[in-house]
């Protein structure tokens, strides 16, 4: 009775163990055959391409299986990408991945000659990006006096509150969405921006806030039009802004 009762314990436990390789077997037939990367939906991109984001999501071997793919950008850090900050990686359905990009928000560039690249910077004055590309959008900053730039850190500017205040109109400048090709700083302090056929003269660090805003109603007015909007004596008391046509 003992040596029966054994054998049936053995016999189901075998049984077990087969319909469990078989669940198995099937599971992973269904990972291997269903979960195919067919499309792949890309959001928030703007400066990196959707071309280039498809490379680095995709190229290993298995990248071919969406479900791979999920599991690997949830649980692995993933490899920087230019202008990337982080990416969200969904299943749409089993052969469709979503990928929600957020890019690194940048403000502004300097152009390091010695290396040939722009030093792309963000709203706290960190390098977060160097590269040849040049970003539309992104204004290129002249006129500093700048050390060695480094990678993940603040911007070396010379001199007392420099960055500070370029910091500040840069950030004023992305809020009313008034961000120039070009930011000139002088050695007098002054900044000038450039916006095409537009040249506006802001003067020194003083009001600056204010004058976006009141640059922020003027600048439509000026479509179509070439010269240079005086900005720089404008005071709470005096109010002076003029607008000098190109000849």
């Amino acid at each position: 009775m003992k040596r029966e009762g054994k054998r049936k314990k053995w016999k189901i436990r075998l049984a077990v163990f087969f319909i469990i390789l078989a669940l198995l077997a099937i599971g992973a037939l269904v990972v291997i055959k269903v979960f195919t990367v067919k499309k792949v939906e890309i959001t928030g991109n703007v400066n990196c391409s959707e071309e280039t984001i498809k490379e680095w999501v995709l190229k290993d071997e298995y990248s071919w299986n969406s479900l791979y793919v999920y599991f690997k950008n949830k649980f692995v850090e993933p490899e920087d990408i230019p202008f990337v900050d982080t990416m969200e990686v969904t299943l749409k359905s089993p052969h469709v991945l979503a990928i929600k990009v957020y890019e690194k928000g940048l403000l502004g560039c300097v152009y390091m000659d010695s290396l040939g690249q722009n030093a792309y910077f963000d709203k706290d004055g960190i390098v977060v990006e160097m590269s040849s590309d040049v970003i539309e959008g992104v204004p290129r900053i002249t006129g500093l006096d700048v050390d060695e730039i480094v990678l993940y850190e603040k911007l070396p500017i010379k001199g007392k509150n420099v960055l500070k205040n370029l910091l500040s109109l840069t950030q004023s400048l992305k809020k009313y969405e008034l961000l120039p090709q070009s930011i000139n700083y002088s050695k007098e302090g002054s900044y000038t921006l450039g916006y095409g056929n537009i040249t506006v003269l802001l003067g020194q660090a003083k009001h600056l806030n204010e004058k976006i805003l009141r640059l922020s109603y003027i600048m439509p007015q000026l479509e179509g039009q070439a010269g240079t909007l005086h900005l720089e004596s404008w005071t709470e008391d005096t109010t002076d802004i003029s607008f000098e046509k190109a000849q």
